[in-house]
């Protein structure tokens, strides 16, 4: 009897393979530090969830909150990628609370977030292209434009896109850079230089009164390419008035006219556009044209402040050519990082 009794137990108590469905409930009740069939898990952290479900809906529906107000939806847009550190936030809330309702809702804004954004966690570099270019953003008051010109000179650009140039530093950066560029032009505060022959220079009207912006062909080995440098009016947050930026948007409006009107087939653009691909202000330009950084990067690529980046605002953007890699140089006297991409021309441009 004690042995049929033993061998009984032995065979009510499992010995064979626990089902799987027991073990994750086993393992999510731990997690949670509830015992099975404890509806607590269920009742706390409410709170928690409901957070959790508005931070997806804020990045799930970002382009339907309105600018009316600050231009909110554009402050939004320009730091959208920093709202995933919000994620692990609330993961630890639910955790603490020993809630599975937060710890479910908390999927959600992880699922939108890497919907909107996983892309940009590979690295999409690749080998070959035919021209490199960079834009800098060289900062008024930088106390170095000898320096900030040797270091961009030495990222190997064939072009070379500069802004925020004042009268006073033009001369130096054009003597540190005359032994690399054969060809440049300086219109308003904006520069190119190139080692191949530049034609059709042009400044271009973004609804300033002062020039900020130009236009010139390259007749690069591989073909002829329109190349547009661009700064954007700046924008401000201010306690009383949101994220102002009505000149911005506007002279986006008229950016993106003039690059609609481009003859040329292969054309890039390069600037401090102040906005990121995802400002829905900058659609009249972003909507006909790519990201090298979204396309063939490696990361966000963010480009300022200088000291510690929380955004893209430099941009390189191409239409006809092929992104190849894009990436982020070293730090230079200026506020802003320098970016570079490698691109492939289309034939036929």
């Amino acid at each position: 009897m004690a042995q049929q009794a033993y061998m009984t137990e032995t065979d009510n108590g499992g010995s064979g393979p626990e089902p799987r469905g027991n073990r994750v409930r086993r393992l999510f009740d731990r997690l949670l530090g509830g015992r099975r069939g404890d509806p607590r898990i269920w009742r706390r952290g409410l709170f928690v969830a409901l957070c959790a479900v508005l931070l997806a809906v804020v990045m799930l529906l970002h382009s339907h909150i309105p600018n009316t107000i600050g231009n909110l939806g554009s402050l939004t847009e320009t730091f959208l990628p920093w709202l995933g550190v919000f994620v692990p936030v609330l993961l630890v809330l639910a955790l603490v609370r020993k809630s599975a309702t937060a710890l479910i809702a908390v999927l959600l804004p992880s699922v939108v977030w890497l919907n909107l954004f996983g892309g940009q966690l590979t690295d999409k570099t690749a080998s070959g292209g035919d021209l490199t270019v960079v834009t800098h953003n060289v900062n008024a008051e930088n106390p170095d434009p000898s320096g900030t010109a040797r270091d961009v000179a030495a990222s190997g650009a064939d072009m070379l896109a500069l802004e925020e140039l004042t009268p006073d530093a033009v001369p130096t950066y054009e003597k540190a850079l005359a032994s690399t560029y054969r060809y440049h032009s300086v219109q308003g505060t904006v520069g190119l230089w190139s080692k191949y022959p530049l034609t059709g220079v042009r400044d271009v009207d973004i609804d300033l009164g002062w020039t900020r912006a130009m236009r010139a062909t390259v007749t690069a080995p591989a073909g002829q390419v329109a190349v547009y440098v661009a700064h954007l009016p700046s924008v401000r947050v201010k306690m009383e008035a949101g994220f102002t930026a009505r000149q911005r948007d506007r002279s986006a409006d008229f950016l993106g006219e003039a690059i609609a009107h481009e003859p040329l087939k292969n054309v890039v653009l390069l600037g401090d556009l102040n906005g990121t691909m995802n400002d829905r202000a900058l659609n009249a330009v972003t909507s006909q044209m790519r990201s090298t950084q979204g396309a063939a990067g490696n990361g966000f690529g963010f480009s300022w402040p200088a000291s510690f980046p929380m955004a893209r605002i430099d941009q390189i953007m191409v239409k006809g050519l092929k992104p190849e890699s894009s990436w982020t140089l070293p730090e230079t006297g200026s506020d802003h990082l320098p970016i570079a991409a490698r691109v492939r021309v289309a034939t036929g441009g």
